[in-house]
């Protein structure tokens, strides 16, 4: 089955956006950065300057594109949190589905199983983001520019990627 031209174009973005914060925070540890993919490119929420983050997402795509796949991948990416949150919603759900006992009986093997899916779903999560979310293909990808807002305490960076 052939991916839509547009889904391969986020998936590009969002593994870009994943190495840039990769970048970011091996740069920065003490500091705390969010990221979203958009069409266009993706935007970096953090207190940071542009310069900082226009040479990270620079260094990202060179290093996506000499092979370094493993930085498509993020841990804190939303993907994760939405097949974990899954997973342990229908563990807990399927754990007391038909069990005749009073909720407050089966609510202990429900956070018993929601908890064993939680643990269990971060390879898929990671493998998901591997296959579904993201490409580390990023051959003839540029940063097209780099922009910053200030939103009162909120420091928004938006990264356009061009394709050649």
């Amino acid at each position: 089955m052939k991916v839509p031209e547009t889904v391969n174009v986020v998936r590009q973005n969002h593994a870009l956006e994943h190495a840039t914060i990769h970048v970011l925070s091996r740069r920065n540890p003490y500091s705390s950065f969010v990221g979203r993919s958009t069409l266009s490119g993706f935007v970096v929420y953090g207190q940071v300057e542009t310069q900082e983050v226009a040479n990270a997402a620079a260094e990202a795509l060179a290093r996506l594109q000499q092979g370094e796949a493993q930085l498509a991948v993020h841990p804190r990416c939303g993907t994760n949190l939405a097949v974990t949150s899954t997973m342990a919603g229908l563990a807990a759900f399927g754990a007391t589905l038909g069990r005749p006992r009073s909720k407050w009986d089966r609510l202990p093997l429900a956070l018993m199983a929601s908890t064993l899916a939680a643990l269990a779903s971060q390879p898929l999560a990671n493998r998901i983001q591997e296959y579904v979310t993201t490409t580390p293909y990023v051959d003839g990808l540029y940063i097209a520019a780099v922009t910053r807002q200030d939103r009162g305490r909120f420091v928004i960076h938006k990264v356009a990627v061009g394709r050649k």
